[in-house]
């Protein structure tokens, strides 16, 4: 499987792309320097899996998406389970990372747009310390009004950037990069959600352990309790899963053998 040779499932009706985080990134950088139209990336994980189907209008953007990432490991887990299939967790955190750690070798400039004002500063000015050779050539925090939207991607566009990261939050990511991103000439975009916040270290991120472990939803939840009724949503995928392995696996298995 090659990077422009990506294959695409379907988890619980949602597109999820059969990817490792090398063939994501290597597939990234292609889009990110084939500035001839828009190209984007959306991260599918449980909670998004249940806003696509009370949202047409989110769905309808998700399923054109170039680069569909197994973001959450109840997706991973449920392709397994349901379809056969081993895919890897690709966290769109984790490649949005990479792509700015490799852009100074790849000649890709960057673009920051969203979070506030003090975790914009703070995230750009890690990213720096990080990878000193990064090229970012520009930011923005999310406070931007709609009729000043105009002379924002038109300063996207004069500073030549490749690659375009958007933290606004789901779904209203979705929608800007809808509506505006195809004025700004990038070749990619890239919705982070609150990365720029975990960058930051407004928002920590749960240690490596625990990412390892697949518990930093887990390790979220406990530092932010507030969070309950958005990761409840985790409980209700993993129970529709059980109950289609349960209930629907084995009239599969009757059928196929025919």
């Amino acid at each position: 499987m090659t990077a422009t040779n990506i294959e695409r499932t379907r988890v619980l009706g949602a597109p999820v792309d059969a990817l490792t985080m090398d063939l994501a990134l290597e597939r990234a950088i292609e889009l990110a320097k084939d500035r001839r139209k828009l190209s984007y990336v959306v991260a599918i994980n449980p909670e998004k899996t249940f806003a696509l189907r009370q949202n047409p209008e989110l769905a309808q953007f998700v399923e054109g998406a170039d680069l569909a990432l197994p973001d959450g490991i109840g997706v991973v887990w449920a392709s397994r389970l349901l379809n056969g299939r081993k895919i890897e967790r690709v966290p769109g955190a984790d490649l949005a990372e990479a792509v700015c750690a490799r852009s100074g070798v790849e000649g890709l400039n960057l673009f920051f747009y969203g979070a506030k004002e003090e975790s914009s500063a703070a995230a750009v000015e890690e990213l720096r310390r990080r990878y000193p050779d990064a090229r970012v050539v520009g930011r923005r925090n999310g406070y931007v009004k709609t009729e000043e939207m105009e002379a924002l991607t038109r300063e996207i566009a004069d500073l030549g950037a490749d690659v375009l990261l958007v933290a606004l939050g789901s779904p209203r990511q979705e929608r800007w990069i809808r509506d505006f991103a195809a004025r700004t000439g990038v070749g990619l975009c890239l919705g982070v959600g609150g990365t720029l916040d975990t960058w930051a270290g407004t928002v920590k991120r749960a240690p490596i352990a625990w990412q390892k472990l697949n518990l930093e939803w887990f390790y979220r939840l406990l530092k932010q309790p507030s969070r309950f009724w958005r990761c409840r949503r985790l409980l209700y995928y993993v129970v529709e899963v059980v109950a289609r392995f349960v209930f629907l696996k084995p009239f599969t298995h009757k059928t196929s053998g025919k």
